[in-house]
């Protein structure tokens, strides 16, 4: 048999978790501190939303785009943010392909828990960079994501580029 072994899983799998905290509401508590911690996901913030690195990712280079209002659906999103949600979702390209240089792109909301829906009261997009050939035996006959860059090696890569990205606006 052989074995994968992934330990920074093992405090998520351990820990208790409060069925009436929202993570998107709670990342940006991190941000009081400037510049972010080492340890925050977040990778750059804007007035209304911010960009952060899935924490369980499909993909090195996996963001979300995320209102810090609680909200459910794009419906419930005001004009403002809705643009924000945009400009963010240009930039997060741009970032991307800088960072990473994907041969693609998904972009994509999951609405309800039929659509994969994994937070339902708190509305965010993802960008999933793909590369040719991405989809190995791992994924399709494992049922095992391989990533070959840590979390927090990626928001290093990527806060930079947003810096630079974002400010030249």
């Amino acid at each position: 048999m052989d074995r994968l072994w992934s330990p920074w899983r093992l405090e998520y799998v351990t820990s208790s978790k409060p069925a009436t905290e929202c993570v998107f509401c709670q990342a940006p508590r991190s941000l009081e501190r400037r510049p972010p911690a080492p340890d925050s996901l977040i990778v750059y913030e804007r007035d209304l939303c911010y960009v952060i690195l899935n924490l369980y990712p499909y993909n090195n280079g996996h963001l979300m785009i995320v209102p810090y209002r609680h909200t459910p659906s794009l419906g419930s999103l005001t004009t403002e943010e809705v643009h924000e949600v945009a400009d963010l979702l240009q930039l997060s390209e741009k970032a991307l392909l800088e960072a990473y240089r994907p041969h693609g792109i998904n972009v994509g909301v999951n609405l309800g828990t039929p659509a994969g829906a994994g937070v339902l009261e708190h509305v965010h997009m993802h960008l999933v960079p793909r590369w040719n050939g991405d989809t190995n035996f791992m994924t399709v006959v494992g049922e095992t994501r391989v990533l070959p860059e840590d979390l927090g090696q990626s928001a290093a890569r990527l806060r930079p580029i947003f810096h630079k990205l974002g400010n030249s606006r």
